[in-house]
């Protein structure tokens, strides 16, 4: 993958947001990190070449759901990948809209870059 697409990693758990960057930087994508949903919020402010947004969903203040609502509003329509420690399924049929819903799993380090290839292959 070309190492111009940007991916913004969002979790509030540095580490964690770590272990994700890295899974995308092994694909080649560029990756920039917010702890948080409300640095996120700054970091997309900031940087208008983000190609997508792989969040957490537990997080405090804004969650993975909230930060893609406030998102959506403020008019990104990249794809948004949001991750859980939980079941993904009933997350991804509460929110039909989202691009991507997947479970933080011992599958994750295959699965995340596949989604991210397929969803940025149809943009």
């Amino acid at each position: 993958m070309s190492d111009t697409t940007t991916i913004l990693v969002v979790d509030d758990d540095e580490f964690t947001a770590e272990l994700t960057g890295m899974i995308l930087e092994s694909e080649g994508y560029d990756v920039v990190i917010a702890v948080g949903g409300l640095e996120a919020l700054e970091k997309m402010a900031g940087n208008p070449a983000i190609s997508m947004v792989v969040s957490d969903m537990n997080m405090p203040f804004i969650d993975g759901v909230q930060l893609f609502a406030e998102l959506r509003e403020q008019g990104f329509i990249q794809p948004f990948v949001l991750l859980t420690g939980e079941e993904a399924a009933p997350l991804r049929l509460a929110n039909p809209g989202m691009d991507g819903v997947l479970t933080k799993d011992e599958d994750l380090q295959d699965a995340l870059p596949e989604m991210v290839e397929s969803l940025l292959s149809q943009r």
